[in-house]
């Protein structure tokens, strides 16, 4: 085990780091000064000597990650960056908070240089390093699947601090649930337990003994406490032999219980909810750094033989790198082909040709799109390894397996019907919709593999805080929502989304696609994995749908909308806009217009935000101004079709919850036909005043 250098100067920089936590929280006038003081010899510790990182080099690919999932604590992170020469200067700690600074209130990954994944919602963080975990294994398996334990260049380690809050937040659970099923060796997570959150003594409402419950899940766990010997000791050498004993556990996660006192040293506020969340105030901060033997006078006060100290660690870390990179080129001589793919997905670019790969369907067929998902996901599988996914329990429901793919999964743990391994590519989340999705976030975080993860449409809302993340984060996720209507039929409302496709539409940097049949599904996927900077949503059908002649057309369904059939004289008199299954209705409707001498449009518009995106010119293409009376169908809610088709359009919509039925009788009964779809069309016709009547005599 390597032995712990800790000297006066370390002992002095951990107090400057309390410092500046303190004074940082006091000018911003907000912010959270207790866990950064309480963590700083845990921070200060794994950014000097724990961890394997270059702040020379942030993007090194064969790094250590760190992830602060307690992101309240925001300066635990910011200072070491400070310290270890990442960039950030101290006039940006004293710029916590504020517009346009490096340090906003929660870590935001693509923001600040170091910061790798944006934290705040508590247990998203927890789930990240999971993902990214998760995401070394597997790329290891892509890249250098021979080598030797601990001898690849792809062979580093994920750290993260979580909270009480973090253990508390559901996801918690299912993430490290996870994490020790596929027993993450590469896996670090220290908690802090200080027992203190909002609401003071976190005894209020949490009782369970978290190491034991750790235990359960199969992680390896030690408790550090620097309280058992009746006195507050920061027993450091006892937390670097826990580090390096967990660095040493590979066949399980390792969970360290670190027993803390939030916002210590300070004489009045310590242990107490007011250090957790607000400035201690200019009183506390004197007398704190009294006990800290610094000058009360003197704020943000970094001594420089201090700095110059704590800068050695990027000496240390281009050490570490060359050393790193002999392996690195070592490897790349011996395996150029892997080298060139490694390079490639890397910088998340697609191998020429890749598109002749998709499936395309016949027109007059039919067949369900989350079938033809499936089969893109198929025929995508030998050209793309970068893309691999699951889902939630549901892989024969969301059609997400690739066949003849083996499974990520301990040997151990492989079943007859999904045999696989360590380095496999089909993921199985369980029925942990939330933590799939969190999961996902720091897969895509971690190098640049592409991963999906499915369930029905009507779970995304379990899924909800991790999806918002990803969009913030611009991080290419791809979710397989399947049964995305009352379509489903029996199931019931339950299970029937109505509300969701326009709840999704309202995150911003969030596509989401639903796409009219099989054709536009696979021209869905290629439009989503050449977006390689924001999530995407398949929003995909149980039921089957025809093929229509015209959805193949992968540039126009990129557009988001365009003309699928149009007025039989060329020019519309009313325009029909469908999405997903109901395209099919507007198709019908045009019909018995058409045969009543009423020239229709009908538009498919698989995804709002990416015709959104188009300019001006193509937008009044799709649908020219001119054309006021139009009508909008989706087996949702109406919300949003508005600015589509006007004051004088109208909406076929569902405001309701759905039935348990088979779905043509819910459609029918629910008024989603193209009858009502046509009616609806001559009352926007009579709503701009083309409905002239006949006479009715001489």
């Amino acid at each position: 085990m390597p032995a712990l250098e800790w000297s006066d100067l370390d002992r002095q920089a951990v107090d400057v780091v309390r410092a500046l936590a303190m004074d940082a929280v006091e000018k911003a006038g907000s912010g959270h000064p207790g866990t950064a003081m309480s963590l700083a010899p845990a921070a200060y510790l794994l950014f000097q000597q724990t961890m394997r990182h270059d702040p020379s080099d942030p993007s090194w690919v064969g790094r250590d990650r760190f992830v602060l999932s307690a992101g309240h604590t925001s300066l635990t992170l910011y200072i070491q960056l400070y310290l270890s020469g990442y960039g950030l200067s101290l006039d940006d700690l004293k710029s916590l908070r504020q517009w346009g600074s490096l340090t906003p209130g929660h870590p935001e990954h693509g923001h600040t240089i170091g910061v790798e994944t944006t934290t705040g919602p508590l247990g998203q963080g927890l789930g990240n390093a999971v993902g990214m975990a998760m995401a070394a294994r597997r790329e290891r398996g892509l890249f250098d699947p021979d080598a030797a334990p601990g001898s690849s260049p792809f062979d580093h380690m994920i750290w993260c601090i979580a909270s009480e809050g973090d253990i508390e937040e559901g996801v918690s659970h299912e993430v490290s649930a996870i994490a020790g099923h596929q027993k993450l060796g590469n896996l670090v997570v220290i908690f802090d337990s200080n027992h203190i959150s909002i609401e003071d003594d976190t005894q209020i409402a949490l009782s369970e003994d978290i190491a034991k419950r750790y235990e359960a899940y199969g992680w390896h766990v030690q408790t550090v406490d620097w309280t058992d010997d009746g006195k507050y000791t920061e027993d450091v050498e006892a937390l670097h032999q826990a580090l390096e004993a967990a660095r040493a556990e590979t066949g399980r996660p390792s969970f360290i219980r670190l027993r803390t006192i939030i916002g210590w040293p300070a004489p009045n506020k310590q242990n107490t909810g007011k250090a957790h969340g607000s400035a201690l105030g200019a009183d506390e901060i004197a007398a704190t750094k009294k006990i800290l033997k610094q000058d009360p006078a003197k704020s943000f006060d970094v001594p420089a033989e201090v700095l110059e100290h704590a800068r050695e660690v990027v000496t240390r870390g281009r050490t570490s790198r060359a050393e790193w990179d002999k392996a690195y080129q070592s490897w790349r001589s011996a395996n150029p082909e892997r080298a060139a793919e490694f390079d490639r997905i890397s910088a998340r670019q697609l191998p020429a040709g890749w598109t002749e790969a998709l499936p395309s369907f016949e027109p007059g067929a039919s067949i369900a799109t989350r079938k033809a998902s499936g089969e893109v996901l198929n025929s995508l599988a030998p050209v793309l390894p970068e893309l691999w996914g699951g889902s939630a329990d549901l892989a024969e429901s969301n059609n997400t397996t690739m066949k003849g793919e083996p499974s990520f999964i301990p040997d151990e743990y492989q079943t007859k019907e999904f045999p696989g391994n360590r380095y496999g590519r089909t993921l199985h989340f369980g029925i942990r919709e939330h933590g799939m999705g969190s999961i996902l976030n720091g897969i895509a975080l971690h190098n640049g593999t592409r991963p999906y993860g499915g369930t029905f449409l009507v779970f995304s809302d379990y899924m909800r805080p991790a999806v918002r993340l990803a969009a913030l984060m611009q991080l290419p996720v791809t979710y397989v929502w399947t049964h995305d209507s009352i379509g489903l039929g029996e199931d019931g409302p339950t299970h029937q989304p109505v509300e969701h496709l326009w709840a999704l539409r309202a995150i911003p940097g969030l596509d989401v696609v639903r796409p009219a049949d099989a054709n536009e599904t696979a021209a869905a996927w290629r439009t989503v994995l050449e977006h390689g900077d924001r999530p995407a949503a398949l929003a995909l059908t149980r039921q089957n749908l025809p093929v229509y002649a015209g959805t193949a057309d992968a540039e126009k369904v990129a557009r988001g909308a365009y003309v699928l059939e149009d007025a039989s004289g060329g020019q519309p008199a009313v325009i029909l806009i469908g999405t997903g299954s109901e395209v099919e209705l507007a198709v019908e409707a045009r019909k018995l217009l058409e045969a009543e001498g009423i020239q229709a449009r009908v538009v498919s518009m698989p995804c709002v935000e990416w015709f959104q995106a188009q300019d001006a010119a193509y937008r009044q293409t799709v649908l020219p101004p001119a054309v006021r009376a139009r009508v909008a169908v989706e087996a949702g809610i109406a919300l949003g079709w508005r600015q589509f088709v006007g004051d004088e359009g109208e909406v076929v919509s569902l405001e309701h919850f759905g039935a348990s039925a088979p779905y043509k009788t819910l459609y029918e009964q629910f008024g989603l036909t193209a009858e009502r779809v046509a009616a609806a069309a001559k009352a926007s016709l009579a709503r701009t005043g083309a409905d002239k009547g006949e006479t009715t005599g001489n």
